[in-house]
């Protein structure tokens, strides 16, 4: 049967009693059990300066536990546990399950664990500010600055690294900022006048998600260098993070094409980031990690006429191991030679188990700007030859389309208005680059540790995107603070972990030593320069800031120092963790 491409795409997109504690006031964020935590009166106070906009936060799964269980109330909320539009929306629920858990003090809410099992405060915020416009961002920030209370943003609440919750905190929630303001010829505040425009852009504010801005865009016939997903956050951690897409061999990553950033700072300030003012703190948001120099309120992007787009959907399949990872290599050979051709797109390996026999590989592959199969058939019929002389005439299955502009593709990948949310996983990442694929040798290697990988983890999916070469490899050139590994990268991988809601301390911790100890440096060391996409990493990546940022590093916690010396935005693995711990809570 052949796999559609919106299936492939979707396969992508996958209160306990606390223990006080007592830090130091200047070393330690306060907690509510201390003198210093706000007082009624501050926190009332702070609700009329956002208009009523401040509410008292639950796990949304408190109602599937004794004492606060109703039967109907949990019932609608399981039906919606897994749709990521109710999740972004709700500021008790996160995208990634598990994240809303906090094992070290034994708190979880899981719609699906016993009843009796009481509900948790975990990881979500204890109040959050659902602001509706900037003003109410600053007074937020003013007050956490005021009160020494954690921080926490959330956009969507997309993150495989929990950088959008923190214990104990206030969250931000930023998903009513909805506005989608275009212009024909862009000029950034502060550029000269007799400077040369930006061409037609767009300015969206935080909490526009892609599939909304896929449709006003498609509505001009136009297109923008965005993610493949309903609802992550186009202004969020996505762009800040460099924003990978099947755009990018076409017209770069996400953040090489942002020219504008709206940002309230950690002194609640609102202020303009572009290359003509505050162009340090331009240089950190595209790229250098999103919750780390403060709260963005509104984002411009370049936009391009929507291009035509040659597709062709792989679907591998084989009961006979040896044929199959020697397909899997011969793929990976020919890799650099597809991405030098204009492919980009998705790849899923799913080898086999002790449930099935069968192993699979599935490819969708895009040629952004190609209308015809002729530059398809240049760079792929050597692979689709390989495939058909080693497995079987019905394990290869092969599917070509032509759409006269990416938003056609755009509506395959993404029907309906939501992601399937609500998963409980870990996963671990690495860049492969271009150079090490592009001989044999290479290939091996990484087919081994891949072999290695699903025999460690049997069942899962290893996920490829070919989201770079191409304009992400020539805009080396851009200061940004991307990490340079993207610019000579082929393939991001992307492997995980998953478990059960009622699965002990233990076991969880257990599953997440594997994705540190065993399948991350699998991957690094094939490449150890490389480094990981700072979105879709092991959320206890080591060395994180070599790994994620490369040589950058440093001039980017230069600019933390002076943008938020206090430390007011500090987020997992992010610019300055390294000086808090874990949770952001103490310094260290």
């Amino acid at each position: 049967m052949v796999v559609q491409l919106r299936y492939l795409i979707f396969i992508l997109l996958f209160g306990a009693a606390r223990t006080a504690v007592v830090p130091s006031p200047q070393q330690c964020r306060c907690h509510p059990t201390e003198p210093c935590w706000p007082s009624a009166p501050a926190w009332n106070a702070l609700n009329s300066s956002i208009e009523g906009n401040l509410i008292a936060v639950r796990p949304f799964a408190h109602i599937c536990h004794d004492p606060t269980y109703d039967s109907d109330s949990c019932q609608e909320a399981r039906r919606m546990s897994n749709e990521s539009l109710w999740l972004s929306a709700n500021p008790g629920a996160v995208q990634i399950a598990n994240w809303a858990a906090f094992p070290r003090r034994n708190e979880t809410c899981y719609v699906d664990s016993i009843q009796s099992i009481p509900c948790g405060q975990g990881r979500i915020s204890l109040y959050s500010a659902v602001v509706r416009k900037t003003e109410h961002i600053q007074a937020a920030v003013r007050f956490v600055r005021k009160h020494n209370v954690r921080l926490a943003i959330k956009n969507t609440g997309h993150c495989f690294l929990g950088r959008s919750v923190a214990p104990d905190s206030l969250q931000i929630l930023t998903h009513n900022l909805k506005s989608i303001e275009f212009v024909d010829d862009f000029r950034p505040q502060g550029c000269p006048n007799d400077g040369k425009g930006y061409g037609s852009a767009v300015t969206i504010g935080a909490g526009v998600q892609l599939k909304d801005l896929y449709t006003a865009l498609g509505q001009r016939n136009i297109t923008a260098v965005i993610g493949a997903a309903h609802t992550v956050g186009a202004a969020g951690g996505y762009i800040q993070g460099g924003g990978h897409s099947p755009l990018g061999t076409w017209k770069g990553m996400a953040a090489d094409n942002a020219v504008e950033f709206e940002i309230v700072t950690a002194k609640g300030n609102l202020v303009i980031a572009n290359n003509f003012q505050n162009s340090d703190l331009f240089f950190a948001l595209r790229g250098g990690g999103g919750g780390s120099w403060g709260v963005v309120t509104r984002v411009t992007i370049r936009t391009f006429p929507d291009p035509p787009c040659a597709v062709q959907i792989l679907n591998i399949s084989s009961a006979n191991s040896t044929a199959f990872w020697a397909f899997v290599e011969e793929f990976h050979v020919n890799l650099p030679i597809i991405n030098d051709g204009g492919g980009s797109g998705y790849y899923f390996l799913t080898p086999s188990n002790s449930s099935t026999n069968l192993s699979t590989l599935d490819i969708a592959l895009f040629f952004v700007g190609h209308q015809s199969e002729t530059i398809m058939a240049s760079v792929l019929d050597p692979l689709i030859e390989f495939a058909n002389a080693t497995l079987s005439p019905s394990s290869v299955v092969l599917t070509r389309l032509q759409a006269p502009g990416f938003r056609y593709v755009i509506d395959q990948i993404l029907p309906g208005s939501s992601d399937t949310g609500g998963a409980i996983v870990r996963i671990g990442s690495r860049l492969v680059s271009h150079s090490f694929l592009s001989n044999r040798p290479g290939a091996t290697k990484l087919t081994n540790a891949l072999k290695q990988i699903s025999s460690s983890f049997p069942g899962g999916t290893i996920t490829g995107h070919v989201v770079s070469g191409g304009q992400v490899a020539l805009n080396s050139n851009l200061d940004v603070a991307i990490n340079p590994a993207w610019r000579r990268t082929v393939t991001h991988l992307v492997g995980g972990v998953s478990w059960a809601p009622n699965s002990t301390v233990e076991e969880q911790r257990e599953k997440e030593r594997q994705v540190t100890e065993l399948l991350v440096p699998l991957l690094a060391k094939l490449e150890p320069d490389m480094g990981a996409y700072l979105n879709e990493a092991d959320a206890y990546e080591r060395e994180f800031q070599t790994s994620f940022w490369g040589d950058k590093y440093p001039r980017l916690k230069m600019i933390k120092k002076k943008w938020d010396s206090e430390g007011i935005f500090i987020t997992r693995r992010g610019v300055g963790s390294e000086e808090w711990d874990e949770e952001g809570m103490c310094r260290v």
